[in-house]
């Protein structure tokens, strides 16, 4: 007899109030973060921001409780303190070993103390120690953020989880980093601090969440509010999240209303120094066409499942749809694998239009996500300067190994290719593809929605095509101004926006604008006097981003300059750490439980792995984060043939896992300790670890090239120049001796530009100097900035 077996519904079995499991209790109680309070106060284009996190103890020892949790990748935490017993400690930012030094000891003297850190550009954790039994405490952080303006409409997002990611490299052995489920790799040395435990869906919300955002329209005129995916109510100028909400995706308000051309001068309390925050809105100039080479990187991996593999498609095939006969594209599909329609770059014609729409169509959400082969392979089809070169990627961003992506591809993305991501899911990696679009002068498009889906790609369609005005430039008078952060392009419909630090000179301070249209273009701002805090903060938080994007790059002489500028400004970054130390007693020493909280399974996910609670209140995975939506390809099926790829897509091999970098084994190292024999999240079965490159046999000539190097310090700028362009020859001849180098063939692209006036000498004579060092083993290696 053949009987059918039907799903259950989740909603056809709800649990049951306060059982067990399913309540999150334990024989020692409750997990121990009991709310998140969040209130935000927007006035124009900045927002304030105060978030309060409350802990209980329900054991009846001392606790430590971590919780991982995002906030907006923009915003500058410039405010700590913890709350206890009735007393209030003031959290002191710290150079970021010092403070986990401090923190330590604080625990094992029996004192209660708080340590807030910053692992990703939108990835936190706190640390609260010596919570002792029955007690309640507070973290409170306080925060600036920009609001980002396009086409009549300001956003205020603020995420609320921190989604899985996908963990690639091959895992370390040893203790872990942190205390999450993903071990530590070769590729995401911190695997376990970004990776909390996910409950599964539908059980009774174990935390209170608390939303309200106050409007101030700054003598704006604010014609619609929207609020994407969470019922508000509103109630004079405040919008109030309804109770119950889960903690489980992004909040997203909208502002509808007409910016202003704008400078607006804030002075530092001493002295004649401050920050100014510059707005311009594009000019009304016809918009000039040029031939362009698009590359489209699709991520099909499991994460993109469900509605997001069917937006991805729907937002790549637009693309293609926008291109014209005089363009060129390739399109890149990935998750472990790579596949293309046709290779490299083909012709904007009807038939290989229709042919990669064809692709498109049949991709389904599989696999690992793999991103740094095709973002190789995209870079290497943008070679010809002569046309206007732009890469757009579809991707949720959910990805861990952040920084090994930036370290290989950054340097290539500072030239004349653009790149736009677009980042679609209710709880994106916004920090990362915002990194991407950065370095690329591009734009990140958030799409939370199908609903979303039009609008986010009108916007990145005018910018595929070309900006109206570039080589924009400022020119001050009346200010010397220095620290500007990244102007780039003019696009139709979104203003430029600049920060920057200023000295007054005299007379009455202005900036112009300059730059290229289809004639010279120019404006003149003329400034006022602000007293808005935030812009301070902002700049900073911009400033300290760019500088810790070209430290991850291989500019590791620029560590004491982030630490530095991070205290002056009082902002964390990834150099720094708020420490909160109660100088009373509470116990015998370190806490005797720990307890990181698990995170909701974000919004539109598949069923996450499930958790099983310890006898000691811990948590630990059960399963594999396979239900996670990172599985591998479908298997074939029983005695039929294996599975085919898509017509016309052959896929490429599987990448090969490179051999950990030398700056992935000093993380490593500074986290003292591995995976603790955890299986990666994403195996890939019959793949064999790549050999690492033997520098041997030129070790003795980037010696050589070392000492000339120093020898030739002190010459002049002209004669610097010339030896670096001369340098960048023989560097891509030593890269070529030992099969290739791609750090070596990266630097000489660098160098062959050296003679240009726009070549940043000082920066490209510190870069060489450091990677020499560094493959020569000439000196020791730098300390890292995750120190215990």
């Amino acid at each position: 007899m053949t009987v059918p077996i039907t799903p259950i519904r989740p909603d056809e079995v709800l649990p049951v109030p306060d059982a067990g499991f399913g309540a999150l209790e334990t024989e020692k109680g409750n997990l121990p973060l009991e709310s998140v309070d969040v209130r935000a106060s927007v006035s124009a284009l900045t927002a304030g921001v105060a978030v309060v996190q409350g802990f209980r103890n329900p054991h009846d020892v001392p606790l430590e409780a971590t919780y991982v949790f995002p906030l907006p990748p923009r915003a500058a935490v410039t405010a700590f303190r913890m709350e206890a017993d009735g007393h209030v400690v003031e959290g002191v930012l710290k150079e970021r070993g010092q403070a986990r030094a401090d923190y330590t000891r604080a625990l094992h003297e029996g004192r209660r103390a708080a340590i807030a850190e910053e692992d990703r550009p939108d990835v936190f954790a706190i640390r609260v120690g010596n919570i002792v039994p029955g007690e309640r405490v507070t973290v409170h952080l306080d925060l600036s953020q920009p609001l980002p303006y396009e086409d009549g409409a300001a956003e205020f997002r603020f995420p609320l989880v921190v989604a899985p990611r996908y963990i690639p490299g091959a895992p370390f052995d040893g203790e872990p980093a942190g205390p999450g489920v993903e071990p530590d790799t070769d590729a995401v040395p911190d695997a376990s601090r970004i990776t909390p435990p996910v409950l599964l869906p539908g059980f009774p919300n174990p935390v209170r969440l608390g939303l309200s955002v106050t409007v101030d329209p700054a003598g704006l005129d604010i014609t619609e509010i929207q609020s994407s995916l969470h019922d508000v109510d509103r109630e004079g100028d405040t919008l109030t999240v309804r109770p119950g909400e889960r903690l489980d995706r992004d909040f997203i308000l909208r502002f509808r209303y007409a910016a202003s051309t704008s400078l607006t001068l804030t002075p530092d309390a001493e002295g004649e120094e401050g920050t100014f925050a510059l707005t311009v809105l594009p000019p009304d100039v016809a918009q000039r066409r040029t031939p362009r080479d698009v590359v489209l990187l699709l991520d099909r991996s499991g994460s993109m499942s469900g509605w997001k593999m069917v937006a991805a498609r729907r937002a790549a095939a637009r693309i293609v749809d926008t291109l014209t006969a005089d363009d060129r594209f390739a399109v890149i599909s990935f998750d472990h694998v790579v596949e293309q329609p046709f290779p490299g770059l083909a012709e904007a014609s009807d038939r290989t239009r229709y042919r990669a729409v064809e692709h498109l169509a049949r991709l389904e959400a599989r696999g690992g996500t793999e991103m740094l082969r095709p973002l190789e392979t995209a870079l290497d089809l943008l070679a010809d300067p002569r046309r206007d070169r732009v890469l757009v990627m579809v991707t949720d961003g959910q990805v861990g190994n952040e920084d090994q992506i930036i370290e290989r591809v950054g340097a290539r993305l500072t030239g004349d290719v653009r790149v736009h991501t677009v980042g679609i899911d209710q709880a994106v990696n916004a920090g990362f593809l915002g990194r991407l679009a950065l370095l690329g002068g591009g734009r990140c498009e958030l799409v939370e929605s199908e609903d979303r889906l039009d609008a986010a790609m009108e916007h990145i369609h005018r910018r595929i095509g070309a900006p109206l005005v570039t080589d924009v430039t400022l020119h001050p008078e009346g200010l010397t101004v220095s620290g500007v952060t990244h102007v780039g392009s003019v696009f139709p419909g979104v203003p430029l926006t600049a920060f920057g630090r200023y000295r007054a000179a005299s007379g009455q301070a202005s900036i112009s604008v300059r730059g290229q249209a289809a004639t010279p273009w120019s404006e003149t701002v003329t400034a006022r006097e602000s007293a808005n805090p935030a812009v301070r903060a902002i700049w900073a938080r911009a400033e300290l981003r760019r500088l810790e994007d070209r430290y991850t790059i291989g500019e590791h002489t620029l560590e004491k300059r982030i630490v530095e500028t991070s205290l002056a400004f009082g902002v964390l970054c990834r150099f720094t750490a708020f420490v909160a130390v109660d100088e009373r007693v509470v116990g015998d020493g370190p806490p005797v439980h720990q307890v990181i909280q698990p995170v909701e399974t974000p919004a539109g996910w598949e069923a996450a792995a499930p958790v099983q609670l310890t006898a000691a209140g811990g948590v630990m995975p059960m399963m594999a984060q396979a239900s996670l939506g990172f599985s591998a390809p479908p298997p074939a099926a029983p005695g039929g043939p294996p599975p085919m790829p898509a017509p016309m897509s052959p896929p490429m091999a599987p990448p090969m896992p490179r051999s950990a970098p030398k700056a992935a084994g000093r993380l490593r190292r500074a986290f003292g300790g591995g995976g603790g024999g955890m299986d990666r999240m994403m195996p890939h079965p019959g793949r064999e670890q790549a050999p690492q490159t033997d520098l041997s046999g030129i070790v003795p000539l980037l010696e050589g090239e070392l000492t000339r190097l120093a020898q030739a310090k002190g010459r002049p700028d002209d004669e610097r120049r010339r030896y670096l362009a001369d340098l960048a020859s023989r560097l891509r001849v030593a890269a070529q001796m030992v099969g290739g180098h791609h750090e070596l063939t990266a630097l000489a692209s660098e160098l062959e530009w050296a003679e240009r006036a726009d070549f940043d000498l000082a920066r490209g004579w510190a870069k060489t100097e450091e990677l020499l060092t560094r493959l020569t083993g000439g000196a020791p290696e730098p300390k890292p900035f995750w120190k215990r």
